[in-house]
């Protein structure tokens, strides 16, 4: 089994990722800007993303044959997500307004998920 492959044998890894990057987030953002403990969860934060990106590019990779626009969208969509939680991160630091971030970081992550959940690999709830 090559590496690829075992990035792509399933969307387990992938979906376990940013399950554990959101709730990470979550948290991140609860902490108080000062505290060791943020920094330390927003470098565990990064990692995950890394980890992200690395099995969605596998996963996009694989399937892009499939239906590749949709796949592209979900892709970009990802990136939007990751780059509105670093928004979020960056602009609490620096105490200036969060809203504008958090709803379009709550946006992507629902077009996100939602294409995910609807394109062919994706789990059918429906």
């Amino acid at each position: 089994m090559n590496n690829l492959e075992i990035l792509t044998s399933s969307t387990h890894l992938h979906i376990f990722s940013w399950v554990v990057g959101i709730i990470l987030f979550v948290i991140a953002t609860g902490q108080p800007l000062d505290s060791k403990g943020r920094k330390v969860l927003k470098m565990v934060l990064r990692v995950f993303y890394i980890l992200i990106i690395v099995t969605g590019v596998a996963l996009f990779i694989k399937l892009m044959s499939g239906d590749a626009a949709l796949y592209g969208v979900k892709f970009i969509f990802g990136i939007l997500t990751i780059g509105m939680m670093e928004m979020v991160l960056a602009r609490q630091a620096k105490n200036k307004p969060t809203q504008l971030f958090w709803i379009l970081f709550i946006i992507s992550v629902l077009v996100t998920v939602g294409l995910g959940f609807h394109l062919p690999f994706g789990i059918q709830l429906f």
